[in-house]
């Protein structure tokens, strides 16, 4: 279990400090690109996508060395043991969406647990991401209003009682 722990933190950490190096990466690039914001925009999404393929391909091999290793127990169903199965498999736990056909069995099941929780994070983060970018894309045309009697921020055209424009 010491072993499990120490590889679940490690891929933890390497998939933020990954995350966190493109999205450092594309905040740096976009801005100095001489093309139309919609195609920068382009840019982002294909950059945290890339992201988000890497980091699963991470724990992909790592849960295809856990099984070859034999020591943290197996992944059962329409699992044949290879390297593609295994990413097959981390792509629904780090998005989250868990189809069952490939189940963890033995200390694997904490690695799959522990995937989903900085997949939904790092995907929630990529969406900020976009989210400001996109903001710049509107070219002032929209505002970002704290003000709002609802207790979340929206996002209100400038002009609109309410908006800081």
């Amino acid at each position: 279990m010491i072993a499990a722990l120490a590889i679940n933190t490690s891929l933890v950490a390497i998939v933020v400090v990954i995350h966190y190096e493109m999205l450092r990466l594309l905040s740096v690039l976009i801005p100095r690109l001489r093309i139309k914001h919609r195609l920068r925009v382009l840019i982002g999404v294909f950059g945290t996508i890339c992201a988000h393929i890497i980091e699963i391909c991470l724990f992909g091999l790592a849960f295809y060395l856990m099984v070859r290793d034999g020591g943290f127990g197996d992944l059962t169903g329409s699992f044949d043991g290879s390297l593609v199965d295994s990413i097959s498999f981390s792509f629904t736990n780090y998005t989250t969406v868990g189809y069952g056909d490939i189940a963890p069995q033995g200390t694997l099941r904490f690695l799959a647990g522990v995937e989903a929780i900085p997949g939904l994070s790092l995907i929630t983060w990529s969406a900020s991401f976009m989210f400001i970018e996109m903001t710049q894309f509107c070219n002032g045309a929209y505002t970002f209003s704290v003000a709002a009697p609802s207790a979340y921020p929206l996002l209100q055209p400038a002009g609109i009682p309410g908006s800081h424009s």
